[in-house]
């Protein structure tokens, strides 16, 4: 049914700095054409039930996740069934997930990083005692790529130049890499999406497409023109 999915999107329901709907994130996603949805919200997953009966009512395939802030930045996390105590620390969100049968990503990691003026210090370093990488050969050693199962590497609220950073990065750690819009509104739904190379109808098959790896980025759904994400790594 689906082998595109938005794996990165907020809503009203779940993530109190989203204007997004769950009605019309449904409604944008069908006049784009996209079929997979993945509702990451911040305050952890929908209730199981509440989320059955809203996918019910839809011709997409949804998934409930979440986004959670940890202390080795933003984590998406699949096959988890609600946030709990602890999850601030990525260690123990990534050994919860993990005995779930799920899978974490890390979520736009070196956002900030390259920036010239931002106020705070980037969500991956976040002690003013430790120093902000600019060489891919240092970011890579980061412990949360010891925890995470992939990276999100096409964010559609991250720089061009800090999404190209973090590839880099997934690149020589031979990392999956996933794509994402990060939505807290209609317009940026499906800017970047994760493509899986066999169709995908519920839950249970999405998480085991995730575990097999065989997925990739891509860019352009919204102007019609539907291509791999440029990576634009070294050969």
């Amino acid at each position: 049914m689906a082998r595109l999915f938005d794996l990165h999107i907020h809503t009203t329901r779940g993530s109190a700095d989203s204007s997004l709907t769950p009605e019309d994130l449904i409604l944008e996603a069908e006049r784009l054409g996209l079929r997979g949805l993945c509702i990451t919200e911040h305050s952890g997953p929908w209730d199981r039930h509440e989320f059955a009966a809203f996918a019910s009512r839809h011709n997409v395939v949804l998934i409930r996740a979440m986004e959670a802030d940890t202390d080795m930045g933003h984590i998406l996390a699949f096959g988890v069934d609600r946030y709990q105590s602890g999850f601030n620390r990525a260690e123990e969100l990534s050994k919860s997930a993990h005995r779930a049968g799920g899978f974490v990503v890390s979520a736009h990691p070196f956002r900030g990083v390259l920036g010239q003026h931002h106020r705070t210090r980037p969500y991956l370093y976040r002690d003013p005692s430790e120093p902000i990488p600019t060489e891919a050969s240092e970011a890579m050693q980061h412990p949360v790529f010891q925890l995470a199962d992939a990276v999100e590497i096409a964010n559609g609220g991250t720089s061009d130049e800090e999404n190209r950073f973090a590839a880099e990065v997934a690149h020589r750690l031979n990392l999956p890499v996933t794509g994402g819009s990060d939505a807290h509104s209609t317009h940026g739904i499906g800017r970047f999406v994760t493509e899986f190379p066999d169709e995908i109808f519920d839950e249970a098959q999405f998480l085991a497409a995730l575990h097999k790896g065989d997925f990739r980025p891509l860019e352009g759904l919204r102007q019609g023109q539907l291509r791999p994400y440029r990576l634009q790594t070294p050969s």
